[in-house]
């Protein structure tokens, strides 16, 4: 039998990889000729899928032209703060404190909202929130107004003490603008009585013995004293209610509810009736008083009407309840209104003074 001859083993080929630049080339001469349509479509397939490797985030999927690897992606900025000084579209403290004092009552008229007076900050709700020191120094005022004029007390005498403390107070106030360590001490010691207007403003004492100290000056007694008690009374009453209830209410003006508005109105009903049906009757009046419990009609109107000179006149409880509900009126009104941006403790005062002595002036004789 004859051997078979022996089967040589398979030879193993190796195909060379074609470059890129002979991918088109290969596909030529491996395939059929392509139709103009299918060109066409494998030239917008290639197109799309070059730009899809572009935006992709993958280094092994771009090359660059000259073969180079792709710049690696930016690193994403730093959420470290800058150092101190430098500026970052932020509000500081630091950087508000030297504003204008406008700028603060623009933003609102409660105490310290950035917190720059330190015991704001450690007595929110008694200080910061309700100001209660500030509120009691504010009432205070009124029982020691009453209490002098239950003494019979002049206000020719008391003017000039009001003036005298003005000029020692309104001293210090502008050397503690002067000198920023002396500010920082003053801030210490009075800060629970300040808001944060007064950091770089005025302290509202100020404007409270100059408001007091015109009505007392110009005015005749009951309605200088009237015009303190409104000052000192009314104005708390519509800041403390005013900041419980007044987003529960229309807003007149920014800082100004309805029902600041109402309480005023009825503190002061309630203050001229006590004044003028209480302590006046009880303490005495002087002659200088323009309201003697009664209020009678202008002379013009009586002649356009026919009456007499004897009509037309309102005594007792009904013409105290006139005066009281303009006093009431007369307390929101001066509360509410805005002139020039002056403080409260001079507008309210000066005011109220000017709205009783004309009430006065037009329907008593």
């Amino acid at each position: 039998m004859a051997q078979q001859p022996a089967i040589p083993p398979t030879p193993q080929v190796t195909v060379p990889t074609p470059a890129a630049s002979e991918n088109r080339d290969t596909q030529e001469s491996y395939f059929a000729p392509i139709g103009g349509s299918t060109a066409k479509k494998n030239t917008v397939s290639s197109f799309a899928d070059d730009r899809a490797r572009a935006r992709s985030r993958s280094p092994k999927s771009i090359v660059t032209n000259a073969g180079q690897p792709p710049p690696l992606p930016k690193k994403p900025p730093s959420t470290t703060s800058p150092p101190n000084g430098v500026p970052n579209g932020h509000l500081s403290p630091s950087s508000a404190a030297s504003t204008a004092s406008s700028y603060w009552r623009s933003i609102s008229r409660s105490p310290s909202p950035l917190g720059l007076i330190p015991i704001h900050r450690s007595f929110r709700n008694f200080v910061h929130r309700h100001e209660i020191p500030r509120k009691a120094l504010h009432l205070s005022i009124g029982f020691f107004t009453l209490s002098l004029y239950s003494r019979g007390i002049s206000q020719h005498s008391i003017h000039p003490w009001l003036l005298g403390a003005l000029v020692p107070i309104a001293s210090v106030d502008y050397l503690r603008h002067t000198f920023p360590r002396f500010n920082r001490f003053y801030i210490r010691v009075l800060g629970a009585l300040m808001r944060e207007s007064e950091v770089d403003g005025y302290n509202g004492v100020i404007w409270y013995l100059l408001g007091a100290w015109t009505v007392l000056r110009f005015f005749p007694k009951d309605v200088g004293v009237m015009s303190v008690l409104l000052l000192s009374w009314c104005d708390t009453a519509a800041s403390t209610v005013g900041r419980l209830y007044g987003r529960y209410t229309p807003r007149i003006r920014k800082g100004k509810s309805v029902a600041g508005s109402a309480a005023a109105v009825g503190v002061g009903i309630l203050t001229a009736g006590m004044f003028w049906g209480w302590a006046v009757p009880k303490f005495g009046h002087d002659e200088g008083f323009m309201f003697n419990g009664q209020l009678t009609l202008p002379e013009v109107v009586k002649e356009a009407v026919g009456w007499k000179s004897s009509e037309g006149v309102l005594g007792g409880w009904a013409a105290l309840s006139i005066v009281s509900l303009w006093s009431g009126f007369v307390a929101s009104a001066s509360e509410v209104v805005d002139i020039f941006g002056w403080d409260d403790n001079v507008i309210i005062p000066v005011l109220s003074g000017i709205g009783l002595w004309g009430f006065f002036k037009a329907f008593t004789s």
